[in-house]
């Protein structure tokens, strides 16, 4: 038999093998992976329930055959059940089915996909709910109240200040009585014109707007914006009643005004 037909049937003759043993190159590619040190050794930190050691083992192992499909979906396994991280699980999936596109768990592995998704924008959009979060909206929650009554009582002062300045305005109009003046004697000079009205109705002024400061002591770990934040001022209003303090060296039991 020549030669080249002695080659032609020796493949004739393996791929029956290979067909009788059932066994694909696919097959032998994963069992080749699975073979591999690293993987192996990450499969039994698996089985004793050593995760963080699995997932170093089949990171090694993907260094060693970056094309190692079972390793990607080895770690994709990991971080979707046993080490949360849905961001590493999608990648690995994506991996996976990149480097076996023939994946019989195919659908399975994009359902998984799909889970991943959904829980890593739940993570993103979650709002916390920690105490010390919970306790800085009620800060501001008070903060925004404080506000409001300031908001409601300058608006009041100027509408008494608006008052109180056409209430001089219609004084003058109906009153315009020259101011008095006096000669080098001493003596008043009568008005250089008469016919002024005999009555004249005295506008009371409005008494000065409130201005009393407060006192406050230093507390352990307080600073000037917490401060304000906690008594409802804005921090420029604190520090502008307070213009010898040192914003950035506050000592405790230090007394501060409260505007």
């Amino acid at each position: 038999m020549p030669f080249r037909g002695k080659i032609l049937l020796s493949a004739f003759v393996a791929s029956i093998l290979i067909a009788m043993s059932g066994c694909s190159p696919s097959d032998q590619s994963t069992a080749d992976e699975e073979k591999e040190f690293h993987f192996q050794q990450g499969n039994n930190c698996f089985n004793s329930m050593d995760y963080p050691g699995a997932i170093e083992a089949f990171r090694e192992a993907l260094e060693v055959n970056p094309r190692s499909a079972q390793a990607h979906y080895r770690l994709a396994q990991l971080f979707d059940t046993k080490q949360p991280d849905p961001a590493s699980a999608i990648f690995h999936y994506q991996e996976y089915l990149r480097l076996d596109p023939q994946a019989e768990n195919a659908a399975v592995i994009k359902e998984r996909i799909s889970v991943c998704k959904q829980q890593l924008a739940t993570d993103v959009l979650t709002i916390p709910t920690a105490p010390a979060a919970m306790h800085q909206i009620d800060i501001l929650t008070q903060t925004n109240n404080a506000l409001k009554l300031q908001i409601a009582q300058l608006q009041n002062d100027k509408k008494n200040l608006n008052d109180y300045i056409a209430n001089l305005q219609a004084a003058a109009a109906n009153n315009p009585t020259p101011p008095q003046r006096t000669d080098f004697t001493g003596n008043v000079t009568p008005p250089a014109t008469s016919g002024y009205p005999k009555h004249f109705i005295p506008v009371t002024p409005l008494p000065p707007l409130h201005t009393s400061t407060h006192s406050y002591v230093v507390k352990p770990s307080e600073t000037m914006a917490a401060i304000a934040r906690k008594n409802g001022v804005s921090l420029s209003a604190l520090e502008a009643a307070n213009p010898g303090v040192n914003p950035r060296k506050l000592r405790v039991g230090q007394p501060l005004n409260l505007p």
